[in-house]
């Protein structure tokens, strides 16, 4: 398959080398010194964007960085925009932060002209591209950007280059309990383990199974499993209430715990149907058989 470019149609150009732009005079810059086009700002002047995808940031990560940038100065210069006056970041928040903890007074930064729309792309992009983000928070902002400018999923993958694939199952996950997606955001749980959860139509279904992930440390395997045999006890459940007693349920059930194992039910509205009993060996095969006798 052909790999998308990382940057998404537009943003190359809108990200494009600083000095193919205009150059910009030292007074279009107020209290700030341009070398090779960049500016060295006075962190005073500078505000974190409140829309900045990224929202966790590690206290020990920015601590290292601080004790790495009083000894070797800031390496990549942050990107910022002018906003209402003062500097709005677009992206670098950690070494900006990092830069305050150093007792840094000013930090090099590149100056852009973008919307907000535009500074949230560009956020997005960098984050996702470096993988800083949890899967919760790229969700946020996929919705975010579609929402702003009315797109489509298949224009949100084209726009940021990512699958469509991958941008809708972001976005599902938007979906998920409040428990879950706190499991995603914390890093308990990783996305593999999320998705087969999305699947089951019962929130108290999945809750029940992230406690089972969780005590017991499941494998992505082993959650897909789960879901398959959860989903298919949800769906009979919901076909067959309305097609069958509750007497005929009430056996179903007790045969499946009694036989430890998946029991499957097939009843026409005639009356007629048939019954499917699963075995995963040979050995559990005999097993199964030696009950029924």
């Amino acid at each position: 398959m052909t790999k998308k470019p990382a940057l998404g149609r537009g943003l190359g150009s809108l990200m494009g080398d600083l000095e193919a732009g205009p150059k910009r005079h030292r007074s279009e810059i107020p209290e700030a010194s341009v070398v090779a086009g960049i500016a060295e700002i006075s962190i005073a002047e500078i505000d974190p964007n409140p829309e900045n995808p990224r929202k966790d940031f590690s206290d020990e990560d920015i601590n290292e960085l601080a004790e790495s940038i009083k000894n070797m100065d800031i390496i990549q210069p942050i990107t910022v925009r002018k906003h209402g006056g003062r500097y709005q970041i677009i992206s670098g928040e950690r070494r900006f932060r990092a830069s305050k903890i150093a007792g840094k007074k000013t930090i090099p930064a590149y100056i852009r002209v973008a919307t907000d729309i535009q500074t949230l792309e560009m956020a997005v992009t960098e984050n996702i591209q470096r993988e800083n983000l949890n899967p919760i928070e790229i969700a946020l902002t996929y919705e975010a950007l579609r929402e702003a400018q009315n797109l489509t999923q298949e224009q949100l993958s084209n726009r940021l280059g990512k699958s469509r694939a991958a941008i809708a199952n972001h976005l599902r996950l938007l979906k998920l309990p409040a428990e879950i997606q706190m499991a995603l955001k914390n890093e308990e749980i990783h996305i593999g383990h999320a998705k087969p959860l999305i699947t089951l139509e019962s929130d108290e279904e999945r809750i029940k199974i992230l406690h089972q992930i969780l005590q017991n440390e499941l494998s992505v395997r082993q959650v897909e499993e789960l879901c398959k045999k959860a989903d298919s006890s949800e769906k009979f459940a919901k076909l067959n209430r309305t097609t069958i007693s509750d007497k005929l349920v009430q056996i179903h059930d007790d045969l499946s715990q009694k036989l430890a194992t998946q029991v499957k039910y097939k009843i026409s509205k005639a009356g007629k149907g048939q019954i499917t009993i699963e075995f995963d060996s040979e050995d559990d095969f005999h097993r199964i058989i030696s009950m029924l006798k």
